[in-house]
């Protein structure tokens, strides 16, 4: 076995090979390597090449994504490493673990006007949820801070950032290990809930004609069937989901804002739940959030083991547990209601069901029914990455079949690094991958594609509406060179070289039976990566999706 000859570039490397971290995601670079070095040299680790940080580290995240377990990053000195911080935020706010391991200057070296020196210690403060600065000299409080970092990733689920110092020479290697590494194991705890804790709570909703459950984003199949029938069957309660929720009971309903955007006051007001549970991470639908900030329901809780944000401001409970063990102590004690709360939510949902089709069947080709074609499309069982921006409000609109899996990058809802975590995500999991994505984001994150690893499965659907067409949608839009220019970011560019660049099938669709075709091409295909660009009018997608709220009325 090959061995870098620095000392703690092996207590390193033995520590996460002790702990089960064998996903190593490597930045080419000088100063890191003998990390390099001794990841790649042993065959217990997976190691991957990715050049560009940024997009290193999404495809990182992509991966701890799918396998739940800490996938750890390795870079070189200097500014590679502030190209993390976008996934490390991401990581944070989606409590995803990753581990973080930057090689760096001695202490003697920084500030003094050596090259490719920065500080790099404690960079990620305000998003890691621990730093280990680690000394030239080998010594036991180097192992503590290594194991310390590692146990925070897997059981905070979040980003860690090991810093650690290398002096030349960097390259030498040895057939022996000069060190003998100490590892601390991670506990687990068990969660519980008490029934004396349960039964308060029971109580008051046994008292209430008015529960609203609102999932946010959820692993898929981490809700236990028995309590989606619960929920479904209580007729005093209303479950609200999102694309991103992975929870489907046919009761449940799945286009909250097409629910409520036509509501008047008096139905906002009628609506107000007496208890409202969340579980899951982010909410897409601004609409629901501002609902719930304005008509407060008078118990919020929140089931979460690590955080609870208070997003309506009217948080009452945290339950520090995960949503099953709650509501499988919680459910037995609760009791049915007379309430009228889900069937009149019920009534106006197939009204607005009803009412979409209509409109849906007579728009023209444009971003919704770019959607409406393309969602229903997707194969059964695969998996749906999706970016950001208005393309995950589009899907919020459409209904999704249940066997399908589906990610965000929701964290920070940033649309830097959406194609890196999907192709990580989808070397990880095996899966049919499918990433829809709009233009911006696409091309904001094309060194996405500068990966030798992409699955010949996998699948780009691309929206080219020449623009950040969101902003069209959002209140302040003119028609003006500022406008075009600084905020919708106008452009005549297509994804067809890059395809070609990168190894792609590319096909191309702008309207229905062009897109009808295009799907059946991407889809009957998987001899390399495919992906369709489809081209959707400018200057008519706002406007046909902001009468769809109108004509649902």
């Amino acid at each position: 076995m090959i061995y870098p000859k620095i000392p703690l570039a092996q207590s390193i490397i033995e520590i996460c090979l002790a702990k089960g971290i064998t996903t190593i995601i490597i930045s080419p670079g000088s100063r890191n390597a003998p990390l390099t070095i001794g990841f790649v040299s042993n065959p217990a680790f997976s190691c991957y090449s990715i050049a560009d940080e940024r997009s290193a580290a999404f495809f990182a995240l992509g991966i701890a994504q799918q396998t739940k377990q800490p996938a750890a990053l390795v870079c070189t000195s200097g500014s590679a490493l502030l190209n993390y911080y976008p996934a490390i935020a991401e990581a944070f706010y989606s409590q995803i673990p990753l581990i973080v391991i930057s090689a760096d200057r001695p202490h003697s070296k920084i500030d003094i006007g050596d090259g490719q020196t920065i500080r790099q210690e404690n960079v990620f403060a305000n998003h890691s949820l621990y730093n280990a600065n680690l000394d030239e000299v080998v010594c036991f409080e180097n192992d503590i801070k290594i194991n310390e970092a590692i146990n925070i990733s897997i059981a905070q689920k979040g980003p860690v950032h090991i810093n650690a110092p290398f002096e030349e020479p960097l390259y030498e290697t040895v057939s022996e290990l000069s060190v003998s590494v100490s590892v601390t194991a991670y506990a687990k705890d068990t969660q519980s809930l008490s029934q004396k804790e349960a039964g308060k709570y029971a109580t008051i909703w046994n008292k209430s004609t008015k529960k609203l459950v609102l999932v946010g984003v959820n692993e898929p199949g981490v809700i236990s069937d028995s309590t989606i029938e619960i929920l479904a069957a209580d007729q005093s309660v209303v479950v609200l989901t999102e694309t991103t929720s992975n929870v489907h009971h046919p009761t449940f309903i799945n286009t909250i804002d097409t629910l409520i955007t036509p509501f008047t006051n008096e139905e906002f007001e009628d609506f107000r739940p007496e208890i409202l549970i969340t579980f899951g991470g982010m909410i897409v639908s601004k609409r629901i959030k501002a609902f719930l900030r304005k008509y407060k329901p008078k118990h919020h809780w929140h089931i979460d083991s690590l955080r609870a944000y208070d997003t309506f401001n009217a948080l009452t409970k945290h339950f520090e547990v995960e949503p099953n063990v709650f509501f499988d102590a919680f459910l037995p004690l609760t009791k049915s209601i007379e309430s009228d709360y889900f069937k009149k939510l019920d009534a106006v949902n197939k009204l607005r069901e009803l009412k979409s089709k209509i409109y849906l069947d007579k728009i023209l080709f444009s971003d919704f029914k770019f959607f409406e074609k393309v969602i229903p499309s997707l194969p059964k069982n695969s998996q749906l990455q999706i970016s950001n921006s208005s393309a995950i409000r589009y899907a919020q609109l459409i209904s999704i079949d249940p066997s399908i899996e589906v990610y965000c990058n929701r964290g920070t809802s940033g649309i830097d690094g959406s194609t890196s975590t999907a192709i990580g995500a989808a070397v990880a999991n095996g899966k049919q991958t499918v990433f829809i994505t709009g233009d911006i984001g696409f091309l904001y994150d094309s060194n996405a594609l500068w990966n030798n690893y992409i699955p010949k499965n996998f699948k780009i659907i691309l929206i080219n509406n020449g623009g950040g067409g969101i902003f069209r949608i959002l209140p302040g839009h003119k028609e003006t060179p500022v406008f075009n220019t600084f905020f919708e970011t106008s452009h005549c560019l297509t994804a067809k070289h890059l395809a070609t660049m990168y190894g792609f099938e590319y096909t191309i669709a702008s309207d229905e039976l062009s897109l009808e075709k295009g799907l059946a091409t991407l889809y009957g295909q998987n001899e390399k990566p495919g992906l369709l660009e489809v081209f959707t009018p400018t200057l008519e997608n706002d406007a046909i999706l902001l009468q769809f709220f109108k004509e649902l009325i």
